[in-house]
Formats: structure tokens, sequence, C-alpha cells
């Protein structure tokens, strides 16, 4: 028998904190880890980040959990430009439990459309977020 899908909340306080993240002043690589509090049903900030490169933030997921992330990136383009973009990132690694990858997976629609994020990236192995992953999913937004 099939659980049914649950779509967690996303509370009022994360959204708050994910648009004062969005609109930060600092230049610096910087990260806001989320998880699902599976009693509450809701999402949940789980750590957060300052000054931290891509490969580091992957070395603080979980390897058989999913976590959501909203990741501030000093961007530095081809023709010498710096942007600041903010991404998405759902790691959902493979071997986690059938039910929690659903949770999650159900409620990232959610979250992405309450705080209108547009950079919208998936791992399935936490070792594949690497600056180099990330340059290369960037530069689909030139």
């Amino acid at each position: 028998m099939s659980e049914s899908l649950v779509v967690c909340d996303v509370g009022e306080e994360l959204v708050e904190r994910l648009t004062k993240f969005r609109l930060r002043k600092e230049t610096n690589n910087a990260a806001i880890i989320m998880k699902i509090d599976k009693v509450k049903q809701l999402i949940i900030i789980d750590e957060e980040h300052e000054d931290i490169s891509p490969d580091d933030l992957g070395e603080q997921l979980p390897e058989r959990q999913p976590r959501f992330i909203a990741y501030s990136y000093k961007y530095k383009h081809d023709d010498g430009r710096v942007s600041y973009p903010l991404c998405f990132i759902f790691s959902s690694p493979v071997g986690c439990q059938p039910g929690l990858q659903m949770m999650y997976a159900g409620s990232k629609n959610k979250l992405v459309q309450s705080i209108n994020m547009t950079k919208d990236f998936e791992i399935r192995n936490t070792e594949d977020l690497t600056e180099e992953w990330l340059i290369e999913k960037l530069r689909f937004f030139r």
C-alpha cells in the first residue's frame, strides 16, 4: 500500500528569513540548508553557513537524507562581470527512505514558489555538488 503524498507547509518565518537572505549585501558565498520537521509537517532551517564553497557545502549535506538549500554564490562570468545568483538546490540522495523522499519531492514546488526561486537544481549524490557542477548549471542563465 502506498503512502499518501504529504506536502509540508512553508512557514511565514522561513519565507521572511529567505527573503532577507535574497536581499543580503554581503559578497561571499552563503547557504541556508532546510529540512522537513516530519511531526509538524513544516519546512524549517537546519543550518546556515557563511563563506562556504560549493564543495564544502556538499560535505555538509547528509548522505542519506534529502535537504533543500538556498545558496548565494559569487559567480564570475567569462567576460569579467560578477553576479550573485540565488540558487535553489534540492539534494535527494539515492538510498534515502522512499516515504521521506516523496515528502520532500512533494513539498519542493511549494517552497520554490513561496520564495520565488528561478535557478532550481537537483542533485542525487552529495558528492556531485561541486563548483564545476554549479558553474555548468549557471551557464544556462547567461
